[in-house]
């Protein structure tokens, strides 16, 4: 037996309609051996805080094994895991092919599926999951809901916090008064049939986020393509599914995957690429529906049509060549490359978009913003947050760059408030730093 892989991980399609999935006796059977695999390795002590948590619970343990730990005691461990997926893709050198055949995020994943299953999921988070309800109703009276997600506002945080659990420090995202999808329907770009890539065609999947929240992201990426000869639609048919599955509603993210799969199905066929503009929706559309549906060959077809939107465009470069006229960004930028960008092993797209623009001062950090999606803004976890994203934070502030950006919006927002909440602690008073997307800093550098 090797004592580790060096061989690319490998991931198997999840055996969640089983009944042995749910049985409890072997779910903890299978805990006991990764977690014995994970206490005799400890490589992943610094990546969150499922291991910390996993390696005191032995280390006071009375035999200092887990032959001596609750089962009841493993709860912890699984909530502070926020499936960035790291463990399995950077650090662990027991995932498949190796014997071991280790996964620690989908064994996380399997024991809140059982939750689920069980009923003993909370309800709150399940309807802060409902992110398209939710972006709707948010969007339709965005002005009133803007004014009470503030941080400064001291009536309606409160009540949030005592409420729904969100931490009243938490940023959380604002709304959209009109969606991505809806702006895009109402306005036309000339494609630019002169540039190298002219006769391609792609479909922007808006995701949640960017059609409720940030539709700036989604404007500034039809704009790039547009600029270089490629034809855009905007097909948003529902939410990906990340928060469901971050609660192990693998049921309701089946049925979100057929459904996209289904409703993109005839563009992939027209010969359309699909392009997500947040890296966790990407992560869903090319790996985590795939293994959740193997034998959905219109969710098969989607995952091998499908880009994050930094890799078509560094794809677009090296195929045929960029449209010229790329201009210098003033004052620099620190990127943080999102941790399911990295979890698609697909390299730092992001940064090799941003190094395309001319004599650009870019400082890259790959470390988890600490964020992990709604994981991040709850009042039992912000503070964790906030210290897990802390290394990243004090890097941009150090970094001294004018712009701050990620792929991922809300790791690109609580960056933003650790920065400030170091100048707080040091005693300065600095300028807020507007995050922004590399796409949208790629727009500007073409004065688009």
């Amino acid at each position: 037996m090797r004592e580790g892989s060096l061989e690319a991980p490998v991931r198997h399609p999840l055996d969640w309609q089983s009944a042995e999935f749910y049985d409890e006796a072997a779910l903890d059977a299978e805990l006991r051996r990764v977690f014995d695999i994970c206490h005799g390795c400890r490589r992943c002590f610094n990546l969150c805080d499922s291991f910390p948590r996993l390696f005191d619970l032995v280390d006071n343990a009375p035999s200092e094994e887990l032959d001596t730990v609750e089962s009841k005691d493993f709860a912890p461990v699984v909530e502070a895991c926020t499936l960035c997926d790291l463990c399995f893709m950077t650090k662990c050198p027991y995932v498949p092919p190796h014997e071991f055949n280790l996964d620690f995020p989908h064994l996380m994943l399997r024991y809140r599926a059982k939750e689920f299953k069980d009923g003993k999921t909370k309800t709150i988070p399940q309807q802060l999951a409902k992110t398209d309800r939710n972006g709707k109703l948010g969007g339709a009276v965005s002005p009133i809901a803007n004014w009470a997600v503030k941080t400064e506002n001291r009536l309606t945080r409160p009540v949030l916090e005592k409420v729904v659990g969100i931490d009243a420090r938490a940023v959380l995202p604002k709304f959209a008064g009109k969606s991505f999808a809806t702006r895009a329907a109402g306005e036309v770009l000339t494609v630019n049939r002169d540039a190298p890539s002219f006769g391609r065609k792609a479909v922007l999947y808006a995701t949640c986020f960017v059609n409720y929240h940030n539709p700036g992201i989604g404007e500034a990426a039809r704009r790039v393509l547009a600029f270089n000869g490629v034809e855009t639609l905007v097909v948003y048919p529902e939410c990906c599914g990340m928060p469901q599955l971050e609660q192990g509603n693998i049921d309701k993210v089946a049925d979100k995957a057929r459904a996209v799969a289904n409703h993109l199905a005839p563009y992939i066929k027209d010969g359309w690429e699909i392009i997500a503009l947040v890296p966790s929706c990407s992560l869903m559309l090319k790996f985590e529906w795939p293994l959740i549906l193997p034998d959905d060959q219109a969710v098969i077809n989607l995952a091998r049509a499908s880009w994050d939107i930094s890799e078509y465009i560094i794809e677009m470069n090296k195929k045929t060549g960029l449209v010229k006229g790329l201009g210098p960004v003033e004052g620099g930028v620190s990127l943080h490359i999102a941790c399911h960008a990295r979890a698609q092993n697909i390299g730092q797209k992001a940064a090799e978009l941003l190094r395309l623009i001319p004599n650009i001062d870019l400082a890259v950090t790959e470390r988890c913003s600490g964020h992990g999606g709604s994981w991040g803004v709850m009042k039992d976890n912000f503070e964790l947050a906030v210290k897990m994203g802390r290394p990243v934070a004090r890097a941009a502030r150090d970094s001294g760059k004018a712009q701050i950006a990620s792929e991922c919006p809300l790791a690109a927002e609580h960056i933003v408030q650790g920065m400030e909440l170091l100048d707080e602690a040091a005693g300065e008073s600095l300028p807020h730093r507007e995050p922004r997307h590399p796409i949208e800093i790629f727009a500007s550098a073409y004065g688009l």
